[in-house]
């Protein structure tokens, strides 16, 4: 039987998969196994937004009229490049570790890691987190076991511990609000990355371009799609916000579709003061 999250993400993939043909309410409603008053509440609850105002913004050209409209206008200003302080990324960080991969592994030795799968309005997720924060949010692509594989491949010297009581009300803020304090291991280019996707505003976009040049690389591009791809908090560190310079949405580790949802979503609750 689906929860309530799953029936919304169920509901997102149809209007994603049929937005051309722009499906009513109930048609949507019907998808979800819900009453329309009944899905119309609970999907502005776990989205943010209405289906229909949601709809609006699942066009397929809607990520070009983005980049036109909302490109980030932050990204553009004089950015001093490095981090903001010692063991400071960002406001919304608690902990940030610069390492070499072959490092993160010896330095994770001996650290607890908890973890759960929980359902979410864009689908499973893995949620771990240490004593100070989230330290990864997965999107669950294929099984939880292979999800749970490659959290360990990542934290090869942590001591990993299922626990789904323990990160439920992690999970439950990082949908809702997409704020929680993160504990984060990377390179200094990858830290530099991620703050300046923090930097891009919930509602707009930038491209791969843009944020090279933001943290003074600008001849970085490939890298930057590198360590963009290489985000370990879905969703927290809006990797989702970066498309192509041409307007098309480009790839996402977690999928196109997911992405197209994200966007639209923020994009319908953050209106351009310019009506679009």
């Amino acid at each position: 039987m689906l929860d309530t999250y799953g029936r919304i993400e169920k509901a997102i993939h149809y209007l994603d998969e049929h937005r051309a043909e722009q499906p009513r309410l109930g048609e949507a409603a019907r998808v979800a196994g819900l009453s329309e008053f009944h899905f119309q509440r609970v999907f502005r609850q776990g989205v943010g937004v209405s289906p229909k105002r949601f709809l609006q913004f699942l066009t397929a050209d809607f990520a070009g009229e983005l980049l036109r409209e909302r490109r980030a206008s932050v990204l553009d200003a004089a950015y001093e490049a490095g981090l903001s302080g010692p063991g400071r990324l960002h406001d919304l960080m608690v902990a940030v570790h610069a390492v070499t991969p072959g490092e993160m592994k010896r330095r994770c030795a001996g650290v607890v890691i908890r973890y759960g799968i929980h359902a979410g309005p864009f689908g499973r997720c893995l949620v771990a987190i240490t004593g100070r924060g989230i330290c990864a949010l997965a999107f669950v692509q294929d099984s939880e076991r292979e999800a749970v594989a490659r959290l360990r491949e990542r934290f090869g010297g942590a001591r990993l511990t299922a626990s789904d009581k323990e990160t439920r009300p992690w999970a439950r803020n990082a949908f809702r609000s997409h704020r929680a304090p993160l504990e984060l291991w990377g390179t200094n280019f990858q830290l530099k990355v991620w703050e300046a996707l923090l930097r891009i505003p919930a509602g707009s976009v930038a491209c791969y371009e843009d944020v090279a040049s933001a943290i003074g690389a600008p001849r970085a591009t490939r890298a930057v799609a590198s360590a963009v791809a290489a985000n370990p908090v879905a969703m927290l560190i809006p990797c989702h916000r970066v498309i192509l310079k041409t307007g098309a949405f480009g790839g996402y580790r977690w999928g196109t579709a997911r992405k197209r949802a994200l966007l639209a979503r923020e994009a319908a609750a953050h209106p351009a003061d310019d009506g679009f």
